[in-house]
C-alpha cells in the first residue's frame, strides 16, 4: 500500500488508500496549557490593591499552606520534645511532614501556574515515602506487641490462608520468608518507580511531549508514565492492605486503620478532584486572556488541596498522637535536633530495599536451614539486621 506523507504545521497527514480521513492527524508536539498573553498587573494598581479572582485565591491558598505548616510544626515538635522511641516516632515525623509538602508545593503551583506539572510531579513523590514509611512503623509495631518483642511470635500461631481479593485463589503461609520480603518488596518498590517516574515526566514535559491535558492518548507519554505509576501503587497498597490483614489482632489498639486513612485520603482527594476538575475543563470551565482551561483546573485543584491540607494536618496529630510516646514526668525533653536528623537520614529505606534483593538475588543458594525468620526479614528486634542497626547507631552517636 502506498501513501504521502505532507507536512503542514505541526501535523502530518498521511494520504493515500485509507489514510487520508481527517482521524489520521496526528499531532507531533503536545498542544501548550498556557496562553501567549501573560497579566503584567501586580496586586497594586495605581495605589489600590488589585483583587482578581486570581489573586484571592493566591492569597487564600498561601494562608491555607501556611496555617498547614504551623498545625504540622507543632505535631512534629511535641514527637521531638518526647522522642521516646525513635524507631517509631522516626517513621511518624516522616508521616507527619506529607500534609505541608503537599501545602506548600500546591500553593506554588498555584501562584506559579504555568510550571504548575512540573511541581505536581515532584509533589506524589513524597506520597511513595510516606507509605514506606508507614510499612516500616506497622512491622514495629507488630513486634512491639509480640510475645518477649519478638516478631516472630507475632505470626507463629498463623495458618496458612488466602489471599486478598482479586487473588483471594491463591494460599500463602505467613512464616515462609518468601512471604515477608515480598510484602515488604511490594510496598518499597514504590519508593524506587515513583521518583523515577517523575523523573521521566519532567524529561518528557520539558520536551513538550507528555501531554497530560490530552488524557489518554496513546501518542504522548502521560498515559504510559501513568499505566506504570498505577500498577506500581496498587501492588505497593495490596501488600500493605495484605500485612494490615494478618497483623490486624496485634495492631490493636494503634488506630492502624486511621493511620492509614489519614495518608491515603490525601492522595484520593487530590486525585479524584484533579479528574473532576479536568472533566469540566471546556464545558463548565472557560478560559480567559491569561488562563487556558487547563490552567484554571489545575489552580482549583491546587487551591482545594492548600485548603484540605489543614484538615488532614489536625486528623494526623490526632492518628498519630505524641501522647503514646509522652515522656515519664521528670524526664528531660528531648533535643530537637536529635529526632529531625533522624528522620531527615534516609539509610533505613535503602537498607531495607537492599536486603529484600539480597534474599532474592541469593536465595536459590540459600539451604532451607539458613532462610531467614520474620525478624530477620524485617529487620527487626531479636535479629542479625537490627542488631547491627543497634551497633551502627551507637557506634555514631
Amino acid at each position: 500500500m502506498w501513501f504521502a506523507v505532507e507536512r503542514r504545521s505541526d501535523y502530518v497527514i498521511l494520504s493515500g488508500s485509507s489514510f487520508s480521513s481527517p482521524a489520521n492527524v496526528m499531532p507531533q508536539t503536545c498542544p501548550s496549557d498556557n496562553t501567549l498573553e501573560v497579566d503584567q498587573s501586580s496586586f497594586w494598581s495605581a495605589g489600590t490593591l488589585n483583587w482578581d479572582p486570581h489573586r484571592i485565591g493566591w492569597a487564600v491558598a498561601g494562608g491555607c499552606a501556611a496555617v498547614t505548616v504551623i498545625i504540622s510544626v507543632v505535631s512534629v515538635l511535641l514527637h521531638c520534645r518526647n522522642y521516646t522511641n525513635p524507631k517509631q516516632q522516626r517513621q511518624i515525623l516522616r508521616i507527619l511532614y506529607m500534609p505541608p509538602v503537599y501545602a506548600v508545593i500546591s500553593f506554588l503551583s498555584y501562584r506559579f501556574f504555568r510550571d504548575y506539572t512540573y511541581y505536581s510531579l515532584v509533589e506524589v513523590v513524597y506520597e511513595a515515602f510516606t507509605i514506606s514509611a508507614f510499612l516500616l512503623l506497622l512491622i514495629d509495631y507488630v513486634a512491639e506487641s509480640a510475645v518477649d518483642h519478638k516478631a516472630e511470635n507475632a505470626i507463629a500461631r498463623k495458618d496458612k490462608r488466602r489471599l486478598l481479593m482479586p487473588l483471594c485463589c491463591f494460599r500463602y503461609r505467613p512464616t515462609k520468608a518468601y512471604f515477608m520480603y515480598t510484602v515488604k518488596w511490594s510496598v518499597l518498590q514504590y519508593a524506587i518507580l515513583r521518583p523515577i517516574v517523575s523523573i521521566a515526566g519532567i524529561i518528557c514535559q520539558a520536551y513538550n511531549v507528555l501531554c497530560e491535558s490530552q488524557g489518554f492518548n496513546i501518542h504522548f507519554a502521560s498515559v504510559y508514565l501513568e499505566a506504570v505509576d498505577f500498577a506500581s501503587i496498587s501492588i505497593a497498597l495490596y501488600g500493605l492492605l495484605l500485612f494490615y490483614s494478618l497483623t490486624r489482632e496485634e495492631l490493636a489498639g494503634r488506630r492502624p486503620f486511621a493511620k492509614f486513612l489519614s495518608i491515603k485520603l490525601i492522595v484520593m482527594f487530590t486525585w479524584y478532584q484533579s479528574f473532576v476538575f479536568s472533566a469540566l475543563s471546556g464545558r463548565v470551565i472557560k478560559e480567559t486572556k491569561y488562563w487556558t482551561t487547563t490552567n484554571i483546573a489545575d489552580g482549583l485543584n491546587a487551591l482545594a488541596v492548600c485548603i484540605e491540607m489543614i484538615f488532614f494536618s489536625a486528623l494526623m496529630i490526632w492518628s498519630f498522637s505524641f501522647r503514646e510516646y509522652k515522656r515519664e514526668e521528670g524526664t528531660p525533653a528531648t533535643s530537637v535536633w536529635r529526632p529531625l536528623w533522624d528522620r531527615s537520614v534516609d539509610s533505613d529505606f535503602a537498607a531495607e530495599i537492599f536486603s529484600s534483593l539480597q534474599f532474592y538475588l541469593c536465595s536459590g543458594s540459600r539451604k532451607q536451614r539458613d532462610q531467614p525468620d520474620f525478624a530477620e526479614a524485617f529487620g527487626v528486634e531479636g535479629s542479625k539486621t537490627y542488631k547491627r542497626r543497634q551497633k551502627s547507631s551507637n557506634d555514631s552517636d
